[in-house]
């Protein structure tokens, strides 16, 4: 097996002691080790947030964008290199707010992209803002009367798109998060997980007491490929928490299938000259 410490390099974080970010690093470089893929074998695309330094922090390529825009360059990645293991890691916020827009199409388009969604509700970065999925019980230094939007339900839009893999997890549960990341990380299409990780600076309601005391993992009798249970498992939030793979459609075509014409290998390993483009430029003229 790879040694996932090949994944960590000896480097201070910018990390609040005790955030849910740190745990959840060490997770991935565990599901990396065990699928035994090289850094050089995985591509990571992030946007701006906590969530977004983590590719400083753990050593497989990287590539920093902007604020909710770390799909797209996925998506070019995806596209030209089907070799490539492709994960996006970005916050609530970078992916449900500014994100929001991308996320959707992404989920229509079902690329083979990893997307680890670091749920904290709230902007930790900006210093404490509410975030798409921050809680009606929760103030802010910018919301001092409380969230007066609902909150975002990430597990049910993405069902209810018909996402092909939808599952959560919590960074206090370190081996199923590590399962939910191998599962996804072999899953043919896009997968999404919604990783449940407190902000020990500015979310004090969602601790991980808070988490512990409601979250529950999936038995084995939980079929993740009915749709209309996946879609009611996905309003349960509250007291019970449901952690483990919602929903799943190992059918479902990812976008290559429908583009046979881009072909099964990467494009840098595509045997071209000047004289295959002549018609194009002939018609160009």
């Amino acid at each position: 097996m790879v040694n996932p410490e090949i994944y960590e390099p000896n480097r201070e974080t910018a990390w609040c002691p005790g955030c849910g970010d740190i745990p959840l690093r060490k997770c991935l470089a565990e599901a990396l080790a065990e699928l035994e893929l090289k850094p050089s074998q995985v591509t990571m695309f992030t946007g701006i947030g906590q969530a977004a330094k983590m590719p400083h922090y753990i050593k497989v390529n990287g590539f920093n964008g902007l604020h909710g825009r770390a799909l797209p360059p996925s998506m070019g990645m995806r596209i030209a290199n089907p070799e490539m293991k492709v994960i996006v890691e970005s916050g609530d916020g970078d992916t449900y707010g500014e994100g929001g827009n991308h996320i959707l199409h992404n989920i229509r388009r079902n690329l083979n992209i990893a997307h680890f969604v670091h749920d904290n509700q709230i902007y930790g970065l900006t210093k404490g803002q509410a975030s798409p999925t921050t809680g009606h019980d929760i103030t802010t230094s910018t919301q001092p009367n409380g969230i007066t939007a609902n909150p975002f339900n990430p597990i049910k839009f993405a069902v209810a798109m018909g996402a092909s893999f939808v599952a959560r997890s919590f960074v206090g549960k370190k081996e199923h998060l590590k399962e939910m990341m191998k599962a996804a990380l072999n899953h043919r299409g896009y997968a999404l997980i919604d990783i449940l990780q407190p902000c020990v600076s500015f979310n004090k309601v969602n601790t991980y007491q808070w988490y512990m005391k409601r979250v529950y993992e999936l038995g084995a009798d939980y079929d993740p490929s009915n749709y209309e249970l996946a879609l009611k498992k996905s309003e349960e939030w509250g007291e019970k928490i449901p952690l483990g793979i919602i929903y799943k459609n190992e059918d479902m075509p990812i976008f290559r299938d429908k583009h046979p014409q881009i072909g099964d290998k990467a494009l840098v390993k595509e045997k071209t000259k000047p004289s295959d483009f002549k018609d194009l430029i002939e018609e160009m003229k």
